[in-house]
């Protein structure tokens, strides 16, 4: 008896040859489009990553409850298209630079801006918040995001990145980024000598000390996370800030000597703890960026770098304003900003940020 046919499978037969040049080919075509979303000009760092305050807040506080917010005119005067968008100067601030002298970007956005997209999170993100701190009560009392949270949103980042690119490629921009920390000005000005929060638990040389745990238990917590290539930067001349001047400087408005020896003692203390952080947890490197001396000497000669004016900003009086405190919208600010080293009482302008980075920043290339 004839044996019946089988009847006809409706599914397709793949060789183990097929299917493996098939896997091949996936893999390889996923490698290319993952290398393809984001490779900027500078391969060795691939991404800038900011914590701070307000010298390097790019937007953040516009999506927090705070009145240290910049977010209308006349801030980002100067900007393009003239338009505020949190920035507490009247262009671009030192994270802006930073990127465009590495040639990754032009502007590094704010960490919580709802538009970001996975390029700008490959490249650098901006977790800086005005207001803020070293010392965490810097940041209650002025309602910023502190160190810690801006470290848990860090980690938040980490996790968005992995999921866009995998876990190996994530671990790599992690590592090879560029990490930069700048805050510690409120503290000093605000927190320590304007109030008596903790004037009254330490003296200069005990907080000063205190804050400097504070940082190295911050950069620590980076390194942990896999940050291998960080730059913090120094106090200022905090005495020679505009509103310092106004409210401490006495009636000829001079530079207050005792917050300058707080900031000199601050960064003398920080870079020895760099050091000591550079001999002791490995493969990495903790840079010290002293901002002190260029930022006094443009203040002491601002003829020499083409300014004219270096003791009141440009916003409002210039005295004492500063961001939504009598700066909005203030008709008596100047019209020519390149003539003041100051955007309001305490923020440099665009132009005063470019000469006092511009030689630090050379240099950035050639050590990482």
């Amino acid at each position: 008896m004839r044996k019946e046919m089988e009847p006809h499978s409706s599914s397709c037969y793949y060789s183990p040859s097929l299917v493996l040049l098939l896997s091949l080919l996936v893999c390889f075509t996923s490698q290319i489009i993952q290398k393809a979303i984001a490779a900027p000009a500078n391969s060795t760092v691939p991404a800038v990553l900011v914590f701070g305050d307000s010298m390097v807040d790019t937007g953040n506080n516009d999506y927090i409850p705070t009145l240290a917010k910049c977010n209308f005119r006349p801030y980002g005067r100067d900007f393009m298209g003239g338009i505020p968008t949190g920035r507490f100067s009247n262009g671009k601030v030192p994270p802006d630079l930073i990127v465009e002298a590495l040639e990754i970007k032009e502007l590094l956005p704010a960490y919580l801006d709802p538009n970001l997209t996975l390029q700008d999170l490959l490249t650098g993100v901006n977790f800086a918040s005005g207001g803020g701190g070293y010392d965490p009560l810097t940041s209650n009392v002025e309602t910023a995001i502190s160190l810690s949270d801006q470290l848990k949103l860090f980690e938040e980042y980490i996790e968005k990145v992995k999921n866009g690119v995998g876990e190996e490629r994530s671990k790599t921009i992690v590592s090879d980024s560029l990490y930069a920390l700048c805050t510690g000005s409120n503290d000093i000005a605000t927190t320590y000598f304007s109030t008596p929060l903790r004037k009254l638990q330490y003296n200069i040389a005990a907080y000063t000390d205190l804050l400097v745990q504070f940082a190295s238990t911050f950069i620590q917590e980076l390194y942990r996370l896999g940050a291998r290539k960080i730059v913090v930067f120094g106090l200022p001349p905090i005495g020679c800030v505009p509103s310092q001047r106004t409210i401490a400087g006495g009636t000829t408005r001079i530079c207050v000597e005792k917050y300058n020896d707080a900031a000199m003692l601050f960064n003398s203390k920080l870079s020895s703890q760099l050091t000591l952080l550079n001999n002791t947890l490995p493969q990495s490197t903790f840079l010290y960026v002293d901002i002190y001396k260029p930022a006094l000497d443009l203040i002491q000669s601002p003829y020499k770098y083409g300014f004219e004016e270096a003791t009141i900003g440009c916003c409002g009086t210039g005295k004492i304003e500063t961001a939504i405190v009598l700066c909005d919208g203030n008709p008596l600010s100047c019209t020519d900003t390149s003539k003041y080293i100051f955007w309001d009482s305490y923020h440099p302008t665009e132009k005063a940020y470019e000469v006092i980075l511009t030689p630090i920043l050379k240099n950035l290339n050639s050590v990482f």
